[in-house]
């Protein structure tokens, strides 16, 4: 079990090659959820990720012989990337082995810190299988990217920053994969206020806490944006520490993911990954839970890969009602198009794209389909418009 001087001596260790990042009150998001909401800029780090601090104290403890042997990380990304630029700062070997389907911006960043990059394993538990394989093989030092007391109290100091700049926040809120972080932040948080709660959060795929907690059998496994926390095996020191202190974790959607990572953007001009905004997309899921609470929520990573976050904001804009698509049935004769176009404009809204279908989806000759996707300002203003569209027209929404 680690405790408050633990996190304290790695605050200390890691000072000077860890960002002590920002955390400061979001003005747009507590208008909106209703709370008082604090982000703690962690994805401000070097590496994009909090990650860097367990990391950095982790490999600041490495006796002589083992900088000489070298380490070996696994990790989805973010821990890869923190062992490398902390490696590489201390002239150690590095190298990382990352499952197969890890974003190639996170292979790249991990590779550009010096590190030899394995790619391996379908999941992280095959990932972690090679690693520790690999180790015993050379003889590398295994650094662990959550079940390790190093790496929980290097993570922990993030909550202690988060205390020393707001002393009386009443809750803290963080992204849970195998645990490291959320672990650190529950010993500092019980130690310097023990009646703040601490909540952790995962996604619906990868619930392997929330299920253990619950005396469930882990089932766990799917697609989901939060990659960097798709966690099969967790950490059994985080794991004794949720126990002892009733830690509740979260369950969200990957709708509520997408969603948060799009109100980062849109509402505190902050790009997340999806992991990093799980701490978010709770406070959305479960409002009345931080209503009128004053609420430090963690953006722990950034490294999203670009079309993912243009996908997310995209499919955001649809289930807002700011993007339509939407089928028109029409006769084919001239000037229909010119209607269409006309009743959209003077509404105000804004034609982002066009297809004219004649030959293979009209149910008549004499008929054409237009499929047309519209921008507007909100759902009310785009009902405006299709209601519009269908004094005229056969409208079918996509």
């Amino acid at each position: 079990m680690i405790t408050l001087k633990d996190v304290e001596a790695a605050a200390k260790r890691i000072e000077g090659t860890v960002l002590r990042s920002p955390f400061l009150r979001s003005d747009g998001l507590s208008r909106l959820t209703g709370a008082e909401i604090y982000l703690k800029y962690d994805h401000l780090q070097a590496t994009g990720a909090f990650k860097e601090r367990g990391a950095a104290n982790r490999i600041a403890l490495l006796n002589d012989a083992e900088r000489k042997a070298g380490v070996i990380a696994m990790s989805a990304g973010n821990h890869a990337q923190a062992v490398a630029r902390h490696a590489q700062l201390q002239g150690i070997k590095a190298t990382i082995v990352m499952p197969v389907h890890t974003p190639a911006t996170k292979v790249t960043r991990t590779a550009s810190w010096g590190a030899r990059v394995v790619l391996f394993g379908e999941t992280l538990a095959e990932t972690a299988a090679h690693a520790h394989e690999m180790a015993d093989r050379d003889g590398m030092i295994f650094l662990h990217p959550y079940d390790d007391p190093a790496v929980m109290a290097g993570q922990g100091t993030m909550a202690l920053e988060m205390l020393q700049d707001v002393p009386d926040l009443d809750v803290i809120i963080a992204a849970t994969g195998g645990g490291g972080l959320l672990s650190g932040c529950a010993t500092v948080a019980r130690a310097l206020r023990p009646e703040m709660e601490v909540l952790g959060v995962e996604v619906e795929n990868y619930s392997a806490f929330a299920q253990t907690l619950a005396g469930q059998e882990i089932h766990v496994g799917g697609p989901t944006v939060a990659e960097g926390i798709a966690v099969r095996d967790i950490g059994q020191n985080p794991l004794e520490i949720f126990r002892e202190q009733n830690i509740e974790v979260l369950v969200v959607s990957e709708h509520d993911v997408e969603r948060a990572i799009a109100t980062l953007v849109e509402n505190a001009k902050q790009v997340s990954e999806g992991a990093g905004a799980a701490a978010l997309a709770a406070v959305l899921a479960f409002p009345e839970r931080f209503r009128g609470r004053k609420v430090g929520v963690t953006i722990s990573g950034a490294n999203i890969d670009p079309r993912i976050l243009a996908n997310t904001l995209m499919r955001n804009l649809l289930r807002d009602g700011r993007l339509l698509r939407v089928v028109l049935e029409m006769p084919d004769r001239p000037g229909m198009l010119a209607e269409v176009a006309t009743r959209i404009g003077a509404l105000g809204g804004n034609i982002i794209e066009v297809a004219h279908h004649r030959l293979f989806s009209s149910p008549s000759v004499q008929d054409a389909q237009l499929e047309i996707m519209i921008e507007a300002r909100d759902a009310a203003h785009g009902a405006a418009i299709e209601a519009s569209l269908a004094e005229v027209f056969v409208l079918r929404r996509v």
